[in-house]
């Protein structure tokens, strides 16, 4: 009764807003005047049992509410806010949209993934697991509790929180960013997959502007991360989010809950773009927030070629780069280097304990002959990872054993990456067929067909790992034809699966076990995958926008993935994940890579780090937000240079977070 009682009060409010919106004009001119109030309230109709509103009176009383405060600081007290943070960006982002086509760039993290603030946010050093998940911190939230019997989490915003326009933060947003996600105006199936009512959630309900809580339809072991690490969606912002969401919200820098901004007058399209610190952002002075994001300015350069970039860098015009490349760290910028013995750039390297990045082949299995499984080992075998992890690497790579490396008890303890074997690889090359050679030594078959494919990416640093492999392959009677692409266009290219091979990495976040549906479920690979009776569709199309790049499509496959996903044993779920993983070595259609252990940084002294450097799981330098410029070492720096006065040189090496095995 309440319910519905709440429910008329939302519709009614809902159509005074209408009212009043009808009659104003459109911020962009060339998009009609637009209100969603009406289809957003339809869609509350729509699914009554999922969007439910309450009052407080309404709210369970034995509640064990927590806050995490008493977990560790983060960052360092040292740090000094101000200055402009220069780096270089390989290519200029394609939207500033956070969802949607070309969305998924390299530049996303800066204005979602490291900007955003998620409700609560795991601890990145206290790494132990309780029940319902790891320990977290406030972020918009004050404070939540775990209903592990109900299959709930209940949260309370923080009434200070604030959007970066100055409008209260308020569950509203809760419920909107809900909505935002089940409709498909933003044409990205993953979100639309995941926040389906019944699928992972049961209800989101609203007991005040504060107060609500999310049902989970799963008893999961991680109920905790799942809900306290999604985030609230400006409500206001998006009061036109609709079927043109994706090109009226093109180039709209969106209203945020944290520290950066973009401002419209700092976007140069194809040029630069500079994110702001927001001056009254609501969270600077709080625990865990206040030592973080310290530059009052990151301003992002466009420099396509890496060569050029790192030239940059030792002019001074850009602070800090990444030397993971074993060319930057031992030959570009050796121990040797006047630059580092006479003390104005400063080394770092830094070891850290997470999931590891899924460098490696990606084959994308419904192309001609790559559809073969034995022309899929074949490959597997031809491809000597080992003498780039040697050669190139210089010994400082390991060579990636599965798809999952790094997820402790749910890491396959024993299976491993097909070695490079010549002899292996035209064995299986023959059951497909390709037994002779041609003049050029590449294996064709009967047909006159040659063993050659593409293999493109979107990595122009790691173009010299491609030819190492391209000449290995040769030994096999295997061409690959190489092609280095902008980092966009790459991604875009096998979002619409228009690869043979690609050779990428997905950032994987340090969750407490993979996840395999958005990868590897044959609903992300085809459009109506099966016929009726369960066969293969003779007319299935490739799934474009989703993330099973190797178009993999197995009926017993989707069935483990599901029983993983709808498990409530931690035991069920490694013994699960343990038969995906043999399952998918078996495909054959990834070639796993590399991993680095380590994160390498060249920065010029007047940018300052805590004494730890970074945080545990830390997968990129900056995630964190930890560093800081130290404008008065700048100044003594240049002074230093032109009059021949040198510093004491910093080169370290940080093992704290280091695996036992480094």
């Amino acid at each position: 009764m309440k319910h519905h009682q709440h429910l008329s009060l939302l519709f009614a409010s809902v159509a005074l807003v209408i009212l009043l919106t009808s009659c104003g004009k459109n911020s962009d001119s060339e998009f009609e005047a637009y209100d969603n109030s009406q289809d957003m309230a339809d869609h509350f109709a729509e699914h009554p049992d999922f969007f439910r509103f309450l009052t407080p009176d309404d709210l369970p009383t034995d509640l064990e509410w927590e806050d995490g405060m008493d977990l560790p600081e983060i960052g360092s007290p040292k740090a000094k806010k101000g200055g402009t943070f220069r780096r270089r960006i390989q290519d200029f982002p394609r939207t500033l949209r956070l969802i949607g086509p070309d969305s998924n760039g390299s530049f996303r993290g800066w204005i979602l993934d490291y900007n955003f603030m998620q409700y609560a946010h795991r601890h990145p050093n206290y790494t132990e697991v309780k029940q319902g998940g790891f320990y977290f911190f406030p972020g918009v939230a004050k404070e939540w509790a775990l209903d592990y019997a109900g299959k709930q989490v209940f949260i309370k915003i923080n009434p200070d929180a604030r959007w970066s326009d100055g409008e209260p933060i308020t569950t509203e947003d809760v419920a909107f960013a809900f909505y935002f996600y089940q409709k498909d105006y933003h044409k990205q199936i993953w979100y639309n997959d995941w926040y389906k009512p019944g699928v992972n959630y049961s209800h989101v309900t609203v007991y005040d502007e504060h107060t609500f809580a999310v049902g989970l339809q799963e008893r999961r072991p991680n109920m905790l991360n799942l809900v306290l690490e999604l985030v609230p969606l400006p409500r206001h912002f998006y009061n036109e989010y609709g079927p043109d969401y994706n090109e009226r919200y093109q180039w709209r820098s969106v209203t945020t809950s944290g520290p950066y901004i973009v401002k419209d007058s700092d976007i140069k399209k194809g040029r630069s773009i500079i994110l702001s610190r927001h001056k009254d952002w609501w969270a600077k002075d709080l625990k865990f927030w206040r030592y973080r994001f310290n530059y009052d300015r990151m301003r992002f350069e466009v420099i396509r070629d890496s060569a050029k970039a790192f030239e940059s860098f030792l002019r001074g015009d850009i602070d800090a780069v990444k030397l993971n490349l074993p060319e930057y760290w031992y030959d570009k910028l050796p121990n040797d280097s006047p630059l580092i013995t006479q003390g104005y750039i400063n080394k770092y390297q830094f070891y850290n304990d997470k999931p590891r990045p899924t460098y490696g082949l990606w084959i994308n299995s419904s192309k001609p002959l790559l559809n073969n499984r034995d022309i899929r080992v074949g490959i597997n075998y031809a491809t000597n990872w080992d003498l780039v992890c040697e050669q190139y690497f210089r010994g400082d790579a390991d060579r990636m054993r599965t798809s999952a490396d790094g997820y402790g008890p749910f890491t396959h303890p024993t299976l491993k990456a097909r070695p490079f074997d010549t002899d292996k690889a035209l064995e299986a090359f023959a059951k497909a067929g390709f037994t002779k050679r041609g003049p050029d030594g590449v294996l064709v078959n009967d047909l006159g067909q040659r063993l050659s494919f593409d293999v493109s990416t979107g990595y122009e640093s790691l173009k010299d790992v491609l030819t190492i492999l391209r000449e290995e392959a040769l030994k096999a009677g295997l061409e690959f034809r190489v092609g280095i692409l902008e980092a966009t266009t790459a991604w875009k290219k096998v979002q619409e699966k228009k690869h043979e091979i690609h050779f990428v990495a997905f950032g994987v976040s340090p969750e407490m076990y993979p996840r395999y549906k958005e990868t590897y479920h044959s609903e992300r690979a085809y459009e109506n995958a099966w016929t009726e009776d369960g066969q293969p569709n003779p007319d299935r199309k490739p799934k474009t926008q989703s993330n099973n790049l190797q178009l993999i499509a197995y009926k017993e496959l989707d069935v483990i993935i599901e029983a993983y996903d709808n498990s409530e044993s931690v035991d069920e779920m490694i013994s699960l994940a343990m038969q995906m993983e043999e399952f998918l070595a078996e495909d054959a259609s990834f070639v796993p890579g590399f991993v680095l252990p380590t994160m390498r940084v060249g920065a010029w002294r007047w940018i300052d780090y805590p004494e730890e450097f970074s945080v545990k799981i830390s997968g990129e330098v900056r995630e964190y937000r930890l560093d800081w410029i130290d404008e008065e070492k700048k100044k003594e720096t240049l002074e230093a240079m032109k009059k021949g006065r040198t510093f004491d040189p910093v080169i370290k090496t940080i093992k704290k977070y280091a695996p036992k095995s480094n």
